[in-house]
């Protein structure tokens, strides 16, 4: 499933937006990484995108430690320029490798790792000097960063970049790529729609809840993430129990987020953290939550002057599953791990895939959606039964 995922992302980043100046690539930009390792594969003939993809998820199955073991990394400052990648020890100050980026033969993001295939510049040599012919291979490195999709997308454009100056010298344009200018012109006429910043900073939008309950009594909720796009993540209440404590005080709802518990901000923190905080309440006789009362169903609005302008995120079944940071879907509301509802107040609950790609892919002007996070909607449609804490 997973994988299956992670290549249906990469479907869906075809064709990226400019998320650097140009310029800015010229020069080499940095981002700090862990290295966890590298692999040698065999590389014969022309293979496919899904081929590259097997073979980065096999460099990550024989170099990344199984859940539950420790993981030998080092901390590497990632320099990437229209010229060559180049990884630094962070601590030591020294260039680990350098790879000419023509050398590089495929880039892949999963999940918060990022796959390097390079190929083997140097074939050996005999005594005479003669080269050796021999399977040809290509060394893979396996890094980890937060920002693994960032990279890979970096070092994409990277290419683009490149293959512009290269014509830029020889005196040829090639009009296909969208001007960096022109994104940022609509990057800037996208507002940030619902800003949570601004909404979670009002004191007054806040309110505070005390749940009286039974010593050794749960809540009685379900939270779930707010989704991974969201400016100020938390957890949202994705169901109460109506016999439980939560439901009994009557001042809570589906969709409020929960920014504190007993005066401890939960905002930030991982889910199962925020669970813990909750399960740990189990034998108070009060508990104090501060909360945003929001809706369940979150309101999305891009614009989109021209469909030659890329979205920014890609959805399998109707679930947001990968967005780009900074595009213009993130400033319009767009979540990972949410369902999309509605588009353009056309639902797409029972819609099949390829017709919300398609919809998706030809709307232009104020795009508006409907989404919440997936976990709410399959509990509200039965699809999965509560586990209240």
């Amino acid at each position: 499933m997973k994988e299956e995922k992670e290549a249906n992302k990469k479907k869906g980043r075809s064709k990226e937006v400019m998320i650097h100046e140009p310029a800015v690539l010229i020069e080499g930009v940095l981002f700090r990484a862990r290295y966890l390792g590298s692999t040698q594969l065999v590389s014969e003939g022309q293979p496919t995108k899904t081929t590259r993809m097997m073979q980065a998820e096999e460099a990550v199955s024989r170099i990344k430690a199984p859940d539950g073991e420790s993981q030998p990394s080092t901390e590497v400052d990632l320099f990437i320029s229209t010229e060559k990648i180049m990884v630094l020890n962070t601590d030591l100050k020294e260039i680990m490798m350098d790879h000419a980026l023509r050398t590089i033969s495929y880039i892949a993001d999963i999940g918060d790792l990022v796959v390097l295939m390079a190929r083997r510049r140097v074939l050996p040599t005999d005594d005479s000097g003669n080269s050796i012919q021999k399977t040809p291979k290509m060394i893979c490195h396996v890094f980890e960063s937060d920002e693994a999709q960032f990279i890979a997308q970096s070092i994409g454009q990277a290419f683009q970049v490149a293959y512009l100056e290269f014509l830029k010298a020889n005196g040829i344009e090639d009009h296909s790529f969208v001007k960096e200018m022109d994104y940022q012109e609509v990057l800037n006429s996208q507002e940030i729609f619902g800003d949570e910043l601004q909404m979670f900073a009002k004191k007054e939008l806040q309110k505070e809840v005390v749940v009286p309950k039974m010593k050794s009594e749960i809540l009685g909720v379900v939270v779930v993430e707010s989704g991974w796009g969201s400016m100020v993540p938390t957890v949202v209440i994705a169901n109460l129990s109506p016999t439980g404590a939560a439901a009994k005080c009557g001042q809570l709802n589906i969709g409020d987020q929960i920014i504190a518990i007993n005066g401890v901000s939960l905002v930030g923190l991982p889910l199962s953290t925020c669970q813990n905080y909750i399960k740990n309440t189990k034998y108070n006789t009060a508990v104090k939550l501060t909360v945003v009362p929001c809706p369940p169903v979150v309101e999305v609005k891009i614009r989109r002057p021209d469909t030659k302008y890329q979205l920014g995120f890609s959805v399998q079944n109707g679930v947001i599953c990968s967005l780009l940071r900074g595009g213009i879907a993130e400033r319009g509301g767009v979540r990972v791990g949410h369902r999309i509802i509605d588009i353009n107040s056309q639902s797409v609950v029972a819609v099949p895939h390829e017709k919300i790609v398609n919809l998706l892919a030809t709307s232009v002007g104020e795009i508006r959606m409907k989404t919440m996070p997936t976990s709410i909607f399959r509990l509200l449609t039965g699809q999965e039964t509560p586990q209240y804490i």
